[in-house]
């Protein structure tokens, strides 16, 4: 049986089992795909949770950055934080922070620093 780096999904989420920087995936996702996911709303969140699961790291970066210079959360594609799932104590509003959702445990977004590696959802 052939090893493969992603999954796709006909709901349009595919979940890269690639160790990356948030910058390397939103790259990644950009090249290859549409972006990294932007969770809008709560059924989008329901499809990223059922992504994560599968994931081979603890945590799976999202299309969430933290603006320094404005200081708050944006999505990739633009729109602000309207939804949330942050779990206790996040987000943290720290420069070089990002987004990523729990694999497991929940399953809550969390604020990580941009240079550790994880998996990543893109969105298609």
């Amino acid at each position: 049986m052939e090893d493969r780096s992603f999954i796709c999904y006909d709901d349009n989420l595919i979940l890269v089992k690639q160790n990356k920087t948030w910058d390397e995936a939103l790259t990644y996702c950009r090249q290859h795909h549409d972006d990294l996911v932007s969770v809008t709303t709560e059924t989008l969140q329901h499809w990223v949770k059922r992504r994560a699961e599968n994931a081979s790291t603890g945590h799976v970066w999202l299309g969430l950055r933290f603006s320094c210079t404005l200081r708050f959360w944006f999505w990739v594609n633009s729109e602000g934080l309207c939804y949330d799932n942050w779990a206790l104590g996040n987000p943290v509003n720290e420069c070089r922070h990002t987004g990523a959702i729990e694999s497991r445990n929940g399953q809550k977004w969390v604020s990580l620093s941009e240079t550790e590696r994880l998996n990543f959802i893109c969105s298609k």
